[in-house]
C-alpha cells in the first residue's frame, strides 16, 4: 500500500511539475526571442499582463508538484523503496532549488513588470529587468526538466 501511495504521489508530482518545466521551455524558446522584437513598452504591457496571470495561477501547480514529489520521497523512504525514494528525493531538491531561483531572481521583476503593467506607466529599465529573468530561464527550465525526469525514474523502480 505505502509503494502505490509513493507511486501516486510520483505521478502527481510529474503532472504539476510538466506543467511548470513545459512553461519554462516554452519562455526559453519562444517568449525571448519574441520579446527581442517589440518595443519597451510593449514588453512591460505584455510581460506584466503574463505575471499578472501567471503569479496568481502556476502557484497551484507548481505546489502541487512540489509537495506531491516531498510525499513521494518520504513515503518511499518510510516504506525503504531506497531506489524510489532517492529518485524523489533528488527531484523535491531540485524543485526546492527552482524555487528558490524564481523567489530571488523572477519573482521581484514580475512583480515591477505587473506593477507597471497595471499603471500603464513605462519602466525605464524593462530591458535590463527582461534581460536578468531572461538570464536565469534557461536554468530554471532545466532544473525543471531534471525534476521531471527523476520523478519518471522514481515512477519505474
Amino acid at each position: 500500500m505505502t509503494l502505490e501511495l509513493a507511486r501516486w504521489a510520483a505521478a502527481i508530482a510529474v503532472l504539476g511539475t510538466a506543467v511548470v518545466y513545459g512553461t519554462d521551455v516554452f519562455c526559453a524558446m519562444v517568449v525571448r526571442a519574441a520579446l527581442a522584437a517589440v518595443s519597451d513598452d510593449a514588453l512591460v504591457e505584455v510581460m506584466g499582463g503574463i505575471h499578472r496571470y501567471g503569479d496568481r495561477r502556476m502557484p497551484v501547480p507548481g505546489v502541487l508538484g512540489i509537495v506531491a514529489a516531498g510525499i513521494s520521497a518520504a513515503v518511499a523512504a518510510v516504506s525503504a523503496h531506497w531506489a524510489q525514494a532517492v529518485a524523489a528525493g533528488v527531484a523535491f531538491a531540485l524543485l526546492l532549488g527552482w524555487l528558490g531561483i524564481y523567489a530571488r531572481v523572477s519573482a521581484p521583476i514580475n512583480s515591477q513588470l505587473t506593477a507597471a503593467s497595471t499603471a500603464l506607466t513605462s519602466l525605464p529599465q524593462a530591458r535590463a529587468l527582461q534581460a536578468k529573468w531572461d538570464s536565469v530561464i534557461d536554468l530554471r527550465a532545466a532544473v525543471q526538466g531534471l525534476a521531471v525526469a527523476a520523478l519518471c525514474v522514481a515512477l519505474a523502480v
